[in-house]
């Protein structure tokens, strides 16, 4: 049986959120067409802005320092925003990139693994439709990216639909990616030096194109159904145990809150840039309380 949950709006006027982050007992989140990277408490109140990021923000993950790793998507770098407030370039990717960078998460000892769109998803919908995605040969494949805590790409992981969003599990072992194109979770190993191995299917899905996802202290992780108003937490073979209704489509997930219990979710009546790109601030966050806390990374 499947248990129901319902969200509530903690959060309007956004232009399209994702990434959301629990830190240091805030909900961080980049908003793609304010382009900027802001916090909230955990009520959705004192919004407050981190940083502007032209280039359209997405994947937030902190290196072990205290700096802050965040996706620059249409420029397809990574940025390093220091404790101190100062910017630079941490990694230009844009040779594995097929379209847009993306997601990331970054792990204990500041490895990153970034994903990237792979071709024009909004084009591709227009001309094929959700059909093309599921007839063969769908659309394009790309690379998942690997870097150091230095920034330097040490492995490229090729052949992922749509990598987007990822968790690593509380041993730092096993990376989890959602390969929206694919609708299925993907999992692999992580040895010690950060790269990967042992490429597997963690969860197949149907008609599920995993968006952003978070793990809980189950093993279970939470997804982004970036089809339909809902968040769905899978179990390893693809059960789903859970459901959180929103009042739009859910892009992105992260369990927070003082004893991470707490389910913030993304949402927004379209991913289109040229419906949400526009200046119109309809995406929300919204959240519900579960029983299992967070747990792994981000």
């Amino acid at each position: 049986m499947t248990i129901e949950h319902a969200a509530t709006v903690i959060k309007e006027g956004l232009a399209f959120g994702e990434a959301p982050r629990w830190h240091e007992g805030r909900l961080f989140f980049s908003d793609f067409y304010r382009h900027g990277v802001f916090s909230i408490q955990a009520d959705g109140t004192d919004e407050q802005l981190l940083v502007e990021v032209p280039g359209q923000p997405s994947g937030l993950g902190w290196l072990p320092d205290g700096s802050l790793l965040i996706v620059s998507m249409t420029d397809h770098k990574v940025l390093r925003r220091a404790v101190d407030g100062t910017v630079a370039l941490h990694a230009d990717i844009a040779e594995h990139c097929g379209y847009w960078a993306n997601d990331l998460v970054v792990g204990p000892k500041g490895t990153a693994y970034v994903g990237n769109f792979g071709f024009d998803l909004d084009t591709f919908l227009e001309e094929h439709g959700v059909e093309g995605v599921l007839t063969p040969p769908g659309p394009p494949t790309t690379n998942l990216v690997v870097l150091s805590p230095d920034g330097e790409i040490i492995q490229v992981v090729d052949d992922m639909a749509f990598p987007n969003g990822s968790v690593i599990t509380p041993d730092g072992a096993t990376l989890i990616v959602g390969e929206t194109m694919r609708m299925r979770l993907t999992a692999f190993d992580i040895a010690t030096d950060g790269t990967l191995s042992n490429r597997r299917t963690f969860a197949q899905l149907e008609l599920v194109p995993t968006d952003g996802i978070c793990l809980d202290a189950e093993g279970q992780v939470w997804v982004a159904n970036a089809l339909a108003p809902e968040a769905i937490r899978v179990a390893e073979g693809g059960e789903i145990t859970e459901r959180v209704t929103t009042s739009q489509t859910c892009f992105a997930c992260m369990l927070g809150g003082p004893a991470m219990t707490t389910l913030f979710a993304m949402t927004s009546p379209s991913s289109d840039h040229k419906i949400v790109g526009a200046g119109a601030l309809l995406a929300r966050i919204e959240s519900a309380e579960v029983a299992v806390p967070g747990a792994g990374l981000p």
